[in-house]
C-alpha cells in the first residue's frame, strides 16, 4: 500500500541517452522498486514522442498499459487520421516552417484546408515573390514552401494582410498592411482583420479541426488578435457540431492566456511535439511499446 515518489527522471542523463544500454539500466533500477507481480502504466503523453527509460524501456521489462490520458489522446489522433469528418482544416502557426513540414506535406493531401498564419507564413509568402522585410523567414526553405504552393496550391491558404512594427516589443507601433506589402525595416507580428475574416469563412463550415501554433505574437496584446480571432472561429464552428483538436504547446497556452473557454473545444491535447509527429504519420516509440 505504499507510494513512492521518486525525484524528476530527467535528473539522471540515463533518461535521455541515446546508448540502449545506459537507458536500460536506468530501467532496471526503476523496476527493482517494485515487486514480483509490479506493473508500468505510462499516462505522459507529451513524451511518448521520445524513446526514453521511463517511456520506452521500463515498458520492455514489465507488463505494462496505457493510462486514460494516452488512451484518450490516440483516439483523437485516430480520429484525426482515419475516421476524419469532412470538409477537414488544419491551421498551423507558430515560427519556423521546418518544424511543421512533415505535418503539411503529410496533411495537405488529406484536409481540404491548410490555414498558414505565424511566423512561418513569411517563408511561404517569400517563396510567392513578397519583400517580407525583417519578418521570420527561413530562407533555406522558401524552395520547398515554393514546391508546396505548387502541388498543393488550391489547399494552402495564406494571410492576405499583416500586422506589422519596426521592432519586436509590445509597445511597438502597429499597422496593418497587404501582405504583398510588407516595408522594408518591418517585422511582420499577427495576421490581419481581413486574413481572420478569410480563414473564419474556411472554418466555418468544416466538421474536423486541427489547430496547431498561434497566428502571431499573442504574448503582446497588440498582436494578439489573429490568434484570438482564429480560435473564436474555431470555437464557433465546434458549437455547430465540428470536432476540433487544439495540439498542445503554444495553441493550448494561446487559450488560456486570451482568457478563452476551454471546453469550447472538443479536445485540448497535452503533447505538441507528440501530436505533431503522430501527424506526420511517425511511429512513436512510446505507444509502439505500449501495443
Amino acid at each position: 500500500g505504499d507510494i513512492l515518489l521518486l525525484e524528476n527522471i530527467r535528473f539522471d542523463p540515463r533518461e535521455t541517452s541515446k546508448d540502449d544500454g545506459e537507458r536500460l539500466a536506468l530501467a532496471k533500477a526503476l523496476v527493482e522498486l517494485v515487486g514480483d507481480d509490479g506493473a508500468f502504466v505510462s499516462d505522459g503523453f507529451g513524451v511518448v514522442h521520445r524513446k526514453q527509460a521511463s517511456v520506452y524501456d521500463v515498458a520492455t521489462l514489465l507488463p505494462h498499459y496505457a493510462g486514460t490520458l494516452v488512451a484518450a489522446e490516440v483516439k483523437v489522433l485516430e480520429q484525426l487520421t482515419s475516421s476524419t469528418e469532412r470538409p477537414y482544416a488544419v491551421v498551423l502557426g507558430g515560427s519556423k516552417v521546418s518544424d511543421k513540414l512533415a505535418v503539411i506535406e503529410n496533411l495537405a493531401g488529406k484536409a481540404d484546408s491548410v490555414i498558414i498564419g505565424g511566423g512561418m507564413c513569411f517563408t511561404f509568402l517569400a517563396a510567392q515573390g513578397f519583400s517580407v522585410g525583417t519578418s521570420l523567414l527561413q530562407e533555406e526553405m522558401v524552395d520547398t514552401c515554393r514546391q508546396l504552393l505548387e502541388t498543393h496550391g488550391d489547399v494552402i491558404h495564406l494571410p492576405v494582410d499583416i500586422v506589422v512594427a519596426e521592432r519586436f516589443a509590445a509597445d511597438a507601433p502597429a499597422e496593418t498592411v497587404a501582405a504583398d506589402r510588407i516595408p522594408d525595416g518591418k517585422m511582420g507580428l499577427d495576421i490581419g482583420p481581413e486574413s481572420v475574416r478569410r480563414f473564419t469563412a474556411l472554418l466555418s463550415n468544416a466538421r474536423t479541426i486541427f489547430w496547431n501554433g498561434p497566428m502571431g505574437v499573442f504574448e503582446f496584446p497588440a498582436f494578439a488578435e489573429g490568434t484570438r480571432g482564429v480560435a473564436e472561429a474555431i470555437i464557433a464552428a465546434t458549437a455547430k457540431g465540428a470536432f476540433s483538436v487544439v495540439g498542445g504547446g503554444d495553441s493550448a497556452a494561446a487559450v488560456r492566456q486570451l482568457g478563452l473557454p476551454e471546453d469550447g473545444f472538443s479536445h485540448i491535447s497535452t503533447g505538441g511535439g507528440a501530436s505533431l509527429e503522430y501527424l506526420e504519420g511517425k511511429s512513436l516509440p512510446g505507444i509502439q511499446i505500449l501495443e
